[in-house]
């Protein structure tokens, strides 16, 4: 069974889409500690053929975890996110069809960025029509202990998991021969960004996936499949 782990982000792109469209599992891991002006808080879009950045404002004290950080809602954000959304994809060709999804979720009161976050992933799956996995929260997930791999050791066994899809970054922190004692494969996923039509003059890659979906509609997910398509490495120490 694979599983992803993975922090909750705001507005991802499309190589996070691609794994959950791979995943068995996919398990926010929310209870690590947030990191500012990360993923986990903005995004980006393209607007007059140039990346902007959209970010949630949030009320942070040192050393919380994900899953405790509240939105500062005494900036009014959503209304400056859907604008700038509006702005930058009425023209799309297919805006339309998602816009109603889409501008809901700005329309509603977040107070936990987390939540906003894993709404935000599971409607995007939704719309995406992907091959959706069993979503789960780490945090939901009581009595693990450990830190780093030990902690994703624990919480595989405990699931009866025993292949883990890891990106890039992850082979900072991994311990391969842990999994491997404990019977866990580890995949390192690798996404090629294809290039897909886009409103605008010059292509802009790794921007929020609702830039792919405004552009491209139901054909999304075929260059969502484009991109992973030779996505698994098994790691040689297997």
């Amino acid at each position: 069974m694979k599983s992803v782990l993975l922090q909750p982000s705001y507005l991802p792109w499309m190589g996070v889409f691609g794994m959950i469209d791979i995943a068995d599992v996919f398990i926010f891991y929310d209870d690590v500690q947030f990191m500012k002006k990360t993923w986990q808080q903005r995004n980006k879009i393209k607007l007059q053929n140039r990346p902007i950045w959209l970010t949630v404002p949030v009320l942070k004290k040192f050393g919380q975890n994900i899953n405790k950080i509240k939105i500062n809602n005494s900036i009014n954000w959503t209304k400056k996110h859907w604008e700038k959304i509006n702005q930058s994809y009425r023209k799309a060709p297919y805006f339309e069809n998602y816009n109603t999804e889409i501008s809901q979720i700005y329309n509603t009161d977040w107070d936990y960025l987390c939540d906003l976050n894993i709404h935000i992933i599971k409607t995007l799956s939704e719309l995406l029509m992907l091959d959706k996995p069993k979503f789960m929260k780490s945090s939901d997930i009581k009595g693990i202990d450990g830190k780093k791999t030990d902690r994703i050791v624990n919480i595989y066994n405990r699931l009866n998991i025993d292949e883990d899809i890891s990106g890039p970054a992850a082979k900072d922190y991994i311990d391969l021969l842990k999994l491997k004692h404990n019977d866990i494969k580890l995949y390192w996923y690798e996404f090629n960004h294809p290039v897909y039509p886009q409103i605008g003059v010059d292509f802009i890659p790794y921007l929020s996936i609702i830039d792919l979906l405004f552009n491209t509609g139901e054909k999304a997910r075929y260059y969502l499949k484009e991109g992973y398509k030779d996505y698994l490495k098994l790691d040689s120490i297997f």
